[in-house]
């Protein structure tokens, strides 16, 4: 993970979970995009320099990648909310996901990074949209599971993150037990004490 994707939380188990959560208010800048694809390992740290400094040198293909992106996570935002609730799916939250998934072509291959090896896709074309094709393969695959996904939503109302649970029992109620969990575990533990000070006082 780079310096600029570590404020990044990859907690949820799904690259989409993970790529929604890490849109602060549905919103989400040209760094923000490029910080989540280094860290999601979709572009090695060189290829995220070049393509940081695209935005400066063709502002065209990266303003409309960066609205692509965004439609993508306000769409599998709204699709995941509905799953969990049960109800229907809306075609137009769908279309941002299938728009990709036509227009990304290509291949996995190893690269050379640093002395070691790692993946990276290989798109047949030369557009940017294959950045963002992993992301809605993703979310395909998760919506493609219907009700049966073990998608769940944080206990902690003050998180909200998304994840999949894939837990022995699926009773998981926390993004993270070291997070959220530890907190609520916590505050309880500190209102239990409270009442029971008042109750002998």
């Amino acid at each position: 993970m780079t310096a600029r994707g570590s404020s990044l939380k990859f907690l949820s188990g799904r690259l989409s979970l993970d790529f929604v959560n890490s849109v602060p208010a549905g919103e989400l800048s040209w760094e923000r995009l490029i910080s989540f694809l280094e860290a999601a390992r979709i572009v090695s740290q060189e290829r995220g320099k070049e393509l940081l400094a695209l935005h400066r040198m063709d502002p065209q293909s990266a303003d409309a990648l960066l609205r692509k992106a965004q439609r993508l996570a306000r769409a599998a935002q709204k699709a995941f909310e509905a799953l969990i609730e049960k109800q229907k799916l809306a075609r137009e939250w769908i279309e941002p996901m299938n728009e990709i998934l036509r227009v990304t072509e290509g291949h996995d291959e190893l690269v050379s990074v640093n002395g070691g090896w790692q993946m990276e896709f290989m798109a047949r074309e030369g557009g940017l949209e294959w950045l963002l094709a992993a992301v809605a393969r993703s979310a395909a695959e998760i919506l493609a599971e219907g009700t049966r996904a073990p998608l769940r939503v944080c206990a902690n109302p003050r998180c909200g993150l998304f994840f999949y649970d894939t837990s022995r029992t699926r009773q998981r109620r926390w993004c993270s037990m070291a997070a959220c969990g530890n907190r609520s575990k916590v505050a309880a533990f500190a209102r239990r004490h409270v009442s029971v000070r008042r109750a002998t006082a």
